[in-house]
């Protein structure tokens, strides 16, 4: 197995103004989540928030401690939410107990010493684990989140382009966390449009991570501040982050799936500053 990580700083809005196209891809965009046996990081300073993947192809694959977390287990100081994205199931292994995840499952990993190990159930269908992680200063119980557990919201319209389901699945309405959130948001056949009208979280960042993405098709992520907004154009299993004082939509040449994850300082999934679409700029 492989691990690699890089480290991202957080961006001053100012300066933030001033970048092109290739300074905002590397600053934002997570291009490489899942290769064969590897497990794939971006370490944040936006709120310290960890981004990855991991597709275990015939190896079971180890959650390492990365040298920036200066400690003996990743989830020493840490929570940990995982998606499995991948078409066939997975296995987690969390210490000494094992959680297996189908398609679109989730799992949520409390802080506490122990190893984590990702499999696949079978090699020829590998699963893929989207995970996030928010530093924990309390340990909350371990939970296996299925789309049924989800409290789930349909938002939008086709005539609008944004008819759509959330689930909210690693929210305080489900499990008790510390500061992580995450859910998934599915966007039905004919609608591209997401999180419009845009918002921003003030005191929280998110990330976004993008999936169901036909082939030939691509997503345009939109951010930057309302009036000073920035795009980027993004395949399918790519992520992006998304700093406290950004906004974050998109748009894509065809329906897609999203996950989002955020990290901060309230776990008040309606803190919101919304924005109206005509203000935009």
């Amino acid at each position: 197995m492989k691990t690699t990580y890089t480290i991202r700083y957080a961006s001053n809005p100012v300066d933030a103004k001033q970048y092109d196209t290739a300074r905002l891809r590397k600053e934002f965009l997570i291009e490489t989540l899942f290769a064969a046996n590897e497990v794939n990081i971006v370490y944040s300073m936006i709120d310290r928030m960890i981004v990855g993947g991991a597709m275990p192809k015939g190896e079971a694959l180890n959650l390492e401690a990365i040298d920036p977390l200066k400690a003996p287990f990743f989830l020493h100081r840490r929570e940990l939410g995982i998606f499995n994205v991948g078409k066939g199931k997975g296995r987690v292994r969390a210490g000494d107990k094992v959680y297996e995840l189908a398609y679109k499952e989730a799992l949520y990993l409390g802080a506490g010493d122990r190893e984590v190990v990702f499999e696949s159930i079978d090699a020829a269908e590998p699963a893929k684990f989207y995970f996030n992680s928010s530093v924990a200063h309390k340990t909350c119980p371990d939970k296996l989140i299925t789309r049924n557990d989800a409290v789930k919201v349909e938002m939008g319209s086709l005539e609008s382009s944004n008819h759509r389901v959330i689930n909210k699945m690693i929210v305080n309405q489900v499990l008790e966390t510390c500061q992580l959130q995450m859910g998934m948001t599915e966007l039905a056949p004919g609608s591209v449009w997401n999180t419009m009208p845009p918002h921003i979280h003030s005191r929280r960042m998110e990330a976004y991570f993008y999936f169901e993405v036909p082939e030939e098709q691509a997503v345009c992520h939109f951010m930057g501040e309302p009036d000073e907004t920035r795009h980027i154009w993004m395949k399918g299993d790519q992520a992006v982050l998304s700093p406290e004082w950004s906004i974050h939509s998109a748009t894509a040449t065809s329906n897609y799936t999203f996950i989002w994850g955020m990290g901060g300082e309230n776990l008040d999934y309606g803190d919101q500053d919304f924005f109206k679409n005509t203000d935009l700029r």
